[in-house]
């Protein structure tokens, strides 16, 4: 089993808990973060992601599936702990049809 299949079996605020000691463990914050995800394409639910990142310094860049029905968006985010990363993800999550990488 792998470690997704094993979180996607736990309530949210068990995952988030897990997702934060996680990051606690393997990042050294402040740092950059990069966060995938993976949207329809449709500039509007774009606009929608990006707005989340409105008052943190980032990159991103964007990829279109070969069929164009989808696009992957990368965003490199200057995050100041785990906190702002699971806040950030939540915020993402609130989008409908947005999956999360």
């Amino acid at each position: 089993m792998n470690i997704i299949e094993n979180e996607g079996n736990k309530n949210p605020e068990e995952f988030y808990a897990s997702l934060k000691e996680k990051l606690d463990h393997t990042h050294n914050f402040p740092e950059d973060y990069l966060f995938k995800f993976i949207v329809i394409s449709d500039e509007s639910k774009h606009t929608e992601i990006f707005r989340v990142f409105d008052d943190v310094k980032f990159t991103l860049s964007t990829r279109d599936s070969s069929n164009g029905k989808y696009t992957s968006i990368s965003i490199n985010a200057f995050v100041m702990d785990s906190d702002q990363v699971i806040s950030l993800y939540k915020e993402v999550g609130k989008i409908e049809g947005v999956m999360m990488l």
